[in-house]
């Protein structure tokens, strides 16, 4: 079977999935049901690629597919537990007010195709890791990209639990999280995700696959600029207190040591230019 026969199985998959998936957010009325999903999703993808791939049960394979599963089904569960009987996510709430009596078909393509289109490609760094020549044998690739992904996962894994242990604090309530991993990223789980997707793509890159580098870049660009950082502080800035300042000392999202917050009164270089 030949590689791209496999990119397609996968593909029929996630559409028969999403189609699902969009009836069952109308018998809901909930299209944040996608969001558990998306981290499962892809774990689908790795085990069918290993399915059908023709190189064996080579270590690349089954590093490949563990790592993918270890981050897709922690996320699926991560998302699941935080939205469970909150009902719709605002963002979703927003569309649907937005589309009227027309959301029902909207969502369709809006939500779950898209969402789909986006999976499938993103997915193609699982297959080329596996289905290219030399998929059996370990580099010092692989070796850098179990690395970064286990970074990755420190800081995904890791942001999440420090955020959802600190919510669950009514101390807390209104305030926000700046220790821990949120001292040096205003958000440390996306940087985490990012970078697992990079990690993954490394083994890709070890199989020949370097061509799918539009994978991990992709990944990223959705994190930074569309779903997570852009679209989060958006309303950070206007609902959490002392937000504009956190974001004057703190990296918003490869970290590194916060820097100073200039004092009242002290002029900088460069301020009367």
């Amino acid at each position: 079977m030949s590689f791209l026969d496999i990119y397609a199985i996968a593909g029929l998959a996630i559409l028969v999935a999403m189609l699902g998936l969009w009836l069952a957010s109308l018998a809901l009325r909930d299209c944040s049901i996608i969001d558990v999903f998306w981290g499962a999703g892809y774990v689908a993808c790795a085990w069918i690629y290993f399915s059908f791939t023709p190189e064996g049960l080579g270590p690349r394979k089954w590093l490949v597919c563990i790592l993918a599963t270890l981050w897709g089904l922690r996320l699926a569960v991560h998302i699941l537990r935080r939205n469970w009987g909150k009902g719709e996510d605002y963002r979703y709430r927003s569309w649907r007010q937005a589309g009227g009596k027309r959301w029902w078909w909207q969502s369709l393509f809006k939500v779950f195709l898209l969402q789909g289109a986006l999976m499938w490609l993103i997915s193609i760094s699982l297959l080329a890791a596996q289905a290219q020549p030399g998929a059996g044998k370990l580099s010092w690739l692989d070796a850098l990209g179990v690395t970064i992904w286990l970074v990755g996962f420190v800081f995904e894994a890791g942001g999440d639990w420090q955020l959802t242990r600190y919510k669950a604090d009514p101390a807390n309530r209104g305030k926000l999280l700046t220790t821990g991993l949120w001292r040096y990223s205003r958000h440390p789980n996306y940087f985490g995700d990012a970078a697992q997707w990079w990690g993954l793509y490394l083994f890709a890159a070890a199989a020949g696959g370097y061509w799918t580098i539009y994978s991990p870049l992709l990944m990223t660009w959705l994190l930074v600029r569309v779903s997570g950082v852009a679209l989060l502080e958006k309303a950070l800035v206007d609902t959490k207190p002392g937000y504009a300042e956190y974001m004057q000392t703190t990296s918003a999202f490869i970290p590194r040591p916060p820097r100073r917050q200039p004092q009242a009164g002290v002029m900088k270089k460069g301020d009367q230019t």
